[in-house]
């Protein structure tokens, strides 16, 4: 049985989702326990033409949100970019995650031969069968700045390791 384009996508963001506030509830603790400015590490870039933290966050969930509306052809929500804070990361994190619930998986089941519009760059879209979407630019691009996230954080001393950014919070 082929997998299906539900079964390779939503778990795939809930969980990484998932663990990326795992990885932000760490970072938070490592400010406090050293009473470091929060916002320091927030806005921190491993290089100078990379985003920051609080970016990396803001798109690995616009990454998630928006392949699932580009694959089943619905509207996503709009979020305007304005955390500043982990509580505010958390939270839009969880607003992606209560949207994706409610995404159906069979309205992104079948629809692998769709095309899909993507933006690129400030003008220029990018036509791409869902299938070839999902696997070749919207996980890439997800893991990508998941990673990022994960590398600040760990970059700036917060105590990560590889299970935290597989398996979250352990139980």
């Amino acid at each position: 049985m082929a997998i299906s384009m539900s079964s390779a996508s939503l778990p795939v963001f809930k969980a990484m989702l998932g663990n990326l506030t795992h990885l932000l509830d760490k970072g938070q603790a490592h400010v406090e326990a050293r009473k470091l400015d929060p916002a320091a590490l927030l806005q921190f870039r491993l290089a100078l033409d990379m985003l920051p933290l609080t970016r990396q966050v803001q798109i690995a969930c616009d990454a998630a949100k928006n392949c699932m509306a580009r694959v089943s052809g619905v509207d996503a929500p709009r979020f305007e970019d304005n955390e500043a804070s982990f509580p505010e990361l958390r939270a839009r994190i969880q607003k992606t995650l209560d949207y994706l619930e409610k995404v159906p998986g069979d309205s992104l089941d079948g629809r692998e031969e769709n095309d899909v519009v993507v933006p690129v760059g400030r003008d220029g879209t990018r036509t791409m069968k869902a299938e070839a979407y999902l696997k070749h630019w919207a996980l890439p691009n997800f893991y990508f700045h998941i990673t990022m996230a994960y590398a600040i954080l760990r970059h700036n001393g917060v105590e990560l390791g590889k299970s935290d950014y597989l398996a979250g919070k352990k139980t």
